[in-house]
């Protein structure tokens, strides 16, 4: 029976990538969506063209009810379920923290970071039970290092790094492996704000001095997931191109 995998925030950038990639690789894929249900109906055409069973699973993660909700509803239509990606999260606008108002700062905070919690704490009992699963979260480099005019984003990044090593300790005696991602400057539609001119300093910032790829951090995400890595916990795997160096 092929693996399966439920993976939020999928309906584009990094998630759709890692959706396809799991695809390929003949896993079974779960795509969450919010609000682009259009998007992900479309990806799951496609994963079902190249002869993957997709579904798209609609859910507004920043409602603890169906966070918790939603591994259940992906292993009810995949028949079980392997592994959790959580990649769903949001950005602000770069501003000072002064101007960051207290509904910006709650806003991010329930989808980048009580968001995760709630859905892996409905992934984790079905995962107990059966004596094995694979986490993977999706921080960013900004989690490690902080990033000025960021702070919420920065701290909501920390936040899942510092639930991740956490829970590898608390799940790791039910043969549950939690692991992170925290990619650097993606080209994805998060960075749609920055003009061809930051992103060019920020490549020139970084060792590789180039940006990364969607596709680079997904093969990093199925590692992770996958029993490629089935004696890794509690780890933070930078696909950034050296740049929180």
């Amino acid at each position: 029976m092929a693996n399966t995998v439920l993976i939020t925030g999928a309906s584009r950038g990094i998630g759709a990538a890692t959706a396809r990639y799991f695809g390929e690789q003949g896993w079974q894929v779960a795509v969450h969506y919010h609000e682009r249900e259009d998007l992900a109906l479309e990806l799951v055409r496609e994963l079902r063209e190249m002869g993957t069973c997709a579904v798209a699973l609609g859910a507004d993660l920043a409602c603890p009810d169906q966070a918790s909700a939603l591994p259940a509803r992906a292993e009810e239509a995949l028949a079980t379920l392997d592994a959790l990606v959580c990649g769903a999260g949001i950005a602000l606008p770069q501003q000072l923290v002064t101007d960051t108002s207290g509904d910006e700062w709650r806003r991010l905070m329930g989808i980048d970071l009580d968001g995760v919690f709630y859905t892996i704490r409905g992934a984790v009992p079905s995962f107990v039970r059966r004596r094995q699963g694979a986490i993977v979260t999706i921080s960013s480099m900004w989690g490690t290092t902080g990033a000025s005019c960021e702070a919420p984003y920065s701290a909501a990044k920390a936040g899942v790094i510092g639930l991740t090593k956490a829970l590898a300790k608390e799940l790791g005696p039910s043969n549950i492996r939690v692991n992170c991602v925290a990619p650097g400057v993606i080209r994805t539609d998060m960075n749609r704000h920055l003009s061809q001119a930051d992103m060019d300093a920020l490549a020139d910032q970084t060792p590789l001095c180039r940006t990364g790829d969607p596709e680079e951090v997904a093969r990093a995400i199925f590692f992770l997931a996958s029993e490629q890595s089935s004696f890794v916990t509690g780890q933070v795997l930078g696909v950034d191109g050296g740049m929180a160096v």
